[in-house]
């Protein structure tokens, strides 16, 4: 019997849920959720799409009742506010570390050997808090962002070559951010071929500058943050693992060294499996791709020295 608890019953959080339950990735789901009702009404909404979609995951939902979460064997954390109008990035990290460690905290405490996934912005630094914090090994606590920028990648690759994106390879490393992510356009593939051989620089330039303001153009036309992409994302993050299918997917982990980093958290290539992130794929970055990835890594320790001023971690 397999478990998992998503911690949100957001946009995102209610999303995920419903693709890991159509998706049977466990026997049983739990959706949380601090305002009183909005888990419960959500979690049987999704219940009621259970004959039509031939699912048998039951799904519950709860309001602030981490006991209902016992024995999770995966939590996804979607806790925290959206940065509003006038908000420092001090004030959005400051609020949203201190959701993220106390979720962390309660969740622990019913699910000692969970494997975590955060989902919680900024990702990087919330994945980070919670390496830095929790008593968990860094293999189970894994930052979603990578393998959603990697999908918008595929998206913009997609149209920009008019070929279905799931016969695309291609990877997004470094932070979860408009000027942190870095999509490397000179190893994605369609079906082998380079994409190089099929577009003009001009044209792979373009990709991947949408790409890097993906998430942007989303809350542009929506006024608010995606949700589809990034459950479908988490749920795909989440299959690797439930089913121990060994999948490589760009996720945010804590670097040791690995491409020249240590004490971060940065998106970059990892085997996902039924202990979690299992191993760092090294590709071998060229000169100007490294210089990026440093520059990443530079723009997300500046956020991540908040946490350290406010006295978090």
């Amino acid at each position: 019997m397999s478990k998992i608890t998503v911690i949100g019953a957001g946009n995102v959080g209610a999303t995920c849920a419903d693709v890991i339950a159509s998706r049977e990735l466990a026997d049983e789901l739990v959706l949380l959720d601090i305002k009183k009702g909005i888990a419960e009404g959500k979690s049987i909404d999704i219940m009621q799409t259970a004959a039509l979609r031939e699912f048998n995951t039951r799904v519950t939902g709860v309001t602030d009742d981490y006991a209902a979460t016992e024995g999770s064997d995966l939590v996804v954390i979607t806790s925290g506010i959206p940065r509003k109008p006038g908000m420092t990035r001090e004030e959005l990290i400051g609020t949203n570390a201190g959701i993220v460690k106390s979720v962390t905290e309660n969740v622990l405490k019913h699910s000692p050997k969970a494997i975590l996934v955060v989902i919680s912005n900024p990702m990087d630094t919330m994945t980070y808090l919670t390496v830095k914090t929790s008593s968990l090994p860094a293999n189970r606590i894994i930052g979603m962002g990578g393998t959603l920028d990697s999908a918008r990648f595929k998206y913009y690759l997609s149209r920009a070559l008019n070929v279905p994106a799931s016969e695309l390879q291609g990877f997004v490393i470094g932070g979860h951010g408009d000027t942190t992510m870095i999509p490397l356009i000179r190893f994605a593939a369609y079906n082998g071929i380079p994409v190089s051989e099929l577009l003009t620089p001009e044209t792979a330039a373009q990709v991947v500058a949408d790409t890097m303001k993906g998430g942007a153009t989303l809350t542009a036309l929506l006024g608010t943050s995606a949700w589809y992409a990034p459950g479908a994302a988490c749920a795909s993050l989440v299959e690797s693992v439930l089913r121990d299918q060994k999948r490589v997917l760009p996720c945010c982990v804590s670097l040791n060294g690995e491409y020249g980093q240590s004490d971060i958290a940065l998106g970059v290539p990892v085997v996902l499996g039924k202990n979690g992130w299992e191993k760092i794929i090294d590709y071998k970055l060229d000169a100007s791709e490294q210089a990026a990835f440093n520059k990443s890594a530079d723009a997300v320790r500046s956020m991540n020295k908040v946490l350290a001023e406010m006295k978090v971690v």
